[in-house]
C-alpha cells in the first residue's frame, strides 16, 4: 500500500497535506489513507462536515460507510471547513479508487499558525511503522 511522503498522518488513518497558503491562513487538504480505505472495503456513502464549520483537532467531522462499517472521521488539525469534496456524494468510491487524490475530503483553513500546521503528526515513515505495528 502507498504511502506518500508530501504529507502527514494521524494514527487514526487521516492524512493531512498543507496547500497554498492562502489570504486568510493555511489550507489543509485532509483525507484518508490507502490503508484504512483498503481496511473499509467498499465504500458507498460519505458524510462530510459543511463548509464554515469550525473543527478541532481529535474530534470527529464526518462518516465514512462501506459494505462492512461505518468509521468515523477525525480532524487533524484545527480550524475552518473552507472546501468539501462534492463529487464523493456521487461517486464515494474515489475514496478506494485514487485515496491520496480525487478522494480528499476536505481542506481545512488553519488561522493563528505561525509553522507547519501538520508538524506533530506523523511522516510517512512514522505512519507506515506504525500501521505495521498494528
Amino acid at each position: 500500500m502507498a504511502t506518500p511522503d508530501d504529507r502527514r498522518y494521524t494514527e487514526q488513518h487521516e492524512w493531512a497535506q498543507v496547500q497554498e497558503p492562502g489570504g486568510e491562513g493555511t489550507r489543509v487538504r485532509v483525507g484518508i489513507t490507502d490503508h484504512a480505505q483498503d481496511a473499509l472495503g467498499d465504500i458507498v456513502f460519505v458524510q462530510l462536515p459543511e463548509v464554515g464549520d469550525e473543527v478541532t483537532v481529535g474530534t470527529p467531522i464526518g462518516e465514512i460507510e462501506s459494505t462492512k462499517s461505518v468509521s468515523d472521521v477525525y480532524a487533524p488539525v484545527a480550524g475552518v471547513v473552507a472546501a468539501r469534496n462534492e463529487a464523493l456524494e456521487d461517486t464515494p468510491e474515489l475514496l478506494n479508487s485514487d485515496p491520496y487524490g480525487a478522494g480528499w475530503l476536505i481542506d481545512i483553513s488553519v488561522t493563528g499558525n505561525a509553522g507547519d500546521p501538520t508538524a506533530a503528526l506523523l511522516d510517512a515513515a512514522g505512519y507506515q511503522a506504525a500501521v505495521d505495528a498494528s
